[in-house]
């Protein structure tokens, strides 16, 4: 299958990059799988980027999963992962509203046919973020973003993956992220 990996951290050495992202470029690469990765820390970001926007578009149009990997930073993914979000998933592209009445629509999905699978990692533990907070990073990231192009049935069924604490966390409790990881990778594989 043709695999699209979009990494957004722009710290090489991090577990995003080094753990999460090489783990699943292994686990695709050792399947013979086609990949292709977004490295949105390494592309050049400046305007205009029309061409940029375009490429990604290709990409995801090539694509029959997508693997999204970012750190949350300030209760959101990381700024380029969001400009990918803003300007590579588009009205038009991704999805189009569709009316029911004169002042309301919803979005029709034009990408449900991928699949789609998201790291993310957080600094912090897994309690105020899920209670305090209402798992709003998730929450926002599923319901508006992924209800738009992906559909609701992906939002309902979806393989969003968080792992909490990460820098302080054992190296152990790592090594169980990516155990998880590359276990989500092997089901992928199989399953398709």
């Amino acid at each position: 299958m043709k695999n699209l990996i979009i990494v957004g951290h722009p710290d090489i050495n991090s577990f995003c990059y080094s753990g999460i992202y090489n783990t699943i470029q292994d686990e695709l690469s050792k399947n013979d799988e086609d990949i292709v990765t977004i490295d949105l820390y390494r592309d050049s970001f400046t305007r205009p980027r029309n061409s940029l926007i375009k490429k990604y578009q290709e990409l995801v149009t090539w694509c029959e999963r997508i693997y999204f990997v970012s750190p949350v930073w300030w209760f959101r993914l990381t700024p380029r992962m969001e400009i990918f979000f803003d300007e590579v998933f588009t009205q038009g592209f991704a999805y189009k509203f569709v009316n029911i009445t004169k002042l309301y629509a919803y979005p029709k999905p034009f990408l449900k046919d991928k699949k789609v699978r998201t790291y993310v990692t957080h600094g912090a533990p897994a309690l105020p973020v899920i209670t305090l907070y209402l798992n709003s990073v998730k929450l926002r990231l599923v319901m508006g973003v992924y209800t738009f192009v992906f559909g609701w049935r992906f939002s309902l069924f979806s393989k969003t993956r968080q792992f909490w604490s990460v820098p302080f966390v054992s190296d152990s409790k790592r090594k169980k992220y990516l155990d998880s990881v590359r276990k989500d990778v092997k089901r992928d594989i199989r399953v398709d």
